[in-house]
C-alpha cells in the first residue's frame, strides 16, 4: 500500500509549551510555528488574538497545549475552540499530559470524576473542514478513558516508553536491567511494551492507617532495577518501592515516569545530596514544562523529549 503524502502542519502553542514546540518544529521542515498574542484585560480574563488567521485557511493546523493548572485551561480552550472554525483542512490538539486522568472513578456517591469533565470539554471542540479533531495524549492514566470522549473527537494514545527503551539500551550492562512496577496498575499499563526485560512487581497493602509497599513477584538481586510508572506526584510510592527493592538486593535503582507533576517542588526529595544517591537515574519526559524548567540538569534527573514522537504523530 502506498504511503500517504506528508503534510505541511501549522503549529500553534501555549506560552509554557514554547520550548517543546520549538523542538517539535526542529524535527521537520513540514512543521511551521505560528503565534498567538496571549493578553489579558484588566479584569484578568483573556484578550487573545490568533495572528495571520486568514493565512491558515485550507491548512492542517495543530495546537500544543499544557493544562498545568486550572488557571490556564480557559484561555487555551478559547483558542482550541476557535482554530478549527478558521476553515482549516484539519485540526490536531496535542495535550501530552491529560491532567485529570487519575480522577476517573466514583468510589462513593458525591465523588466528581473530573477526567470525564475534561473529556466532555475537549469533545466540544468544533469539527474542522476535514472532520473530527484529533487529540494526541501520552500515557493516559486509565485506558478506559478513551470511552469518555465523544464522537466529534478522535483520541490518539501514544506512549513515552520507546524513549525509555532507547535510553536503557545505551547504558553499560544493559543486560542486567530489571523493570519494576510499583503496583498492578502500572504492570497492566506497560508490561507488554517492556516484555523483553525481566520484571518485578510490587504491591501496596494496608497495615492499619499506613499503606506499605511489598515485593509481590520477581527477583532483582544484583541488578539495575528501573521503576516504571505513568506519573509521579509527591513521589512517596517510588521512594518506598526503592527501599523494598534495595532490601531485596538490587544493585542500583532508577525510575521512569512519563509525567513528572511534582507539586510543591516535591522533586527536591530525589536530588543527589552529599553521598546519598537513592536513585541512580530519574527519567521523565517534557510533558510537564514547569517541572522540566525546575529540575534543569539536576542529578539524578534526565529529560527525554517527546518532540520527535509528537512530530511523527502530527503526520498521522
Amino acid at each position: 500500500m502506498e504511503k500517504p503524502k506528508k503534510k505541511q502542519v501549522l503549529l500553534f502553542h501555549c506560552v509554557e509549551a514554547e520550548e517543546l514546540a520549538l523542538k517539535v518544529a526542529a524535527q521537520s521542515d513540514l512543521i511551521q510555528l505560528q503565534s498567538i498574542n496571549w493578553r489579558s484585560f484588566d479584569d484578568g480574563f483573556p484578550n487573545l488574538f490568533i495572528n495571520n488567521a486568514q493565512d491558515i485557511r485550507g491548512h492542517h493546523v495543530a495546537f500544543l497545549a499544557s493544562f498545568s493548572s486550572p488557571a490556564v485551561i480557559f484561555e487555551q480552550l478559547s483558542v482550541i475552540y476557535a482554530l478549527p472554525r478558521l476553515f482549516t483542512a484539519s485540526f490536531t490538539l496535542v495535550l501530552p499530559f491529560f491532567p485529570t486522568g487519575s480522577f476517573e472513578r466514583m468510589e462513593e456517591e458525591g465523588d466528581v470524576a473530573t477526567a470525564f469533565t475534561l473529556a466532555r470539554m475537549l469533545s466540544s471542540v468544533p469539527i474542522s473542514r476535514g472532520g473530527p479533531t484529533s487529540l494526541v495524549v501520552y500515557d493516559i492514566h486509565a485506558l478506559q478513558e478513551r470511552f469518555y470522549f465523544g464522537d466529534t473527537l478522535l483520541p490518539l494514545f501514544e506512549t513515552g516508553i520507546p524513549l525509555l527503551k532507547q535510553r536503557l539500551h545505551q547504558l553499560p550492562e544493559s543486560d542486567k536491567i530489571v523493570v519494576a512496577f510499583p503496583d498492578d496498575g502500572a504492570w497492566k499499563r506497560f508490561h507488554k511494551l517492556l516484555d523483553h526485560f525481566p520484571m518485578v512487581v510490587c504491591t501496596k497493602v494496608r497495615e492499619g492507617d499506613k499503606r506499605i509497599v511489598r515485593l509481590k513477584e520477581g527477583d532483582c538481586a544484583g541488578c539495575h532495577v528501573v521503576i516504571v510508572d505513568d506519573l509521579v506526584q509527591s513521589g512517596g510510592t517510588l521512594i518506598e518501592c526503592q527501599k523494598v527493592l534495595a532490601a531485596h538486593g538490587a544493585a542500583k535503582v532508577s525510575a521512569y515516569v512519563t509525567h513528572a507533576v511534582f507539586p510543591k517542588r516535591s522533586w527536591e526529595r530525589f536530588l543527589h545530596k552529599n553521598d546519598e544517591k537513592a536513585f541512580t537515574y530519574f527519567w521523565t519526559t517534557d510533558s510537564c514544562p514547569h517541572t522540566v524548567k525546575a529540575i534543569g540538569n539536576k542529578a539524578p534527573f534526565e529529560v527525554l523529549s517527546l518532540a520527535g514522537s509528537i512530530a511523527d504523530a502530527l503526520q498521522i
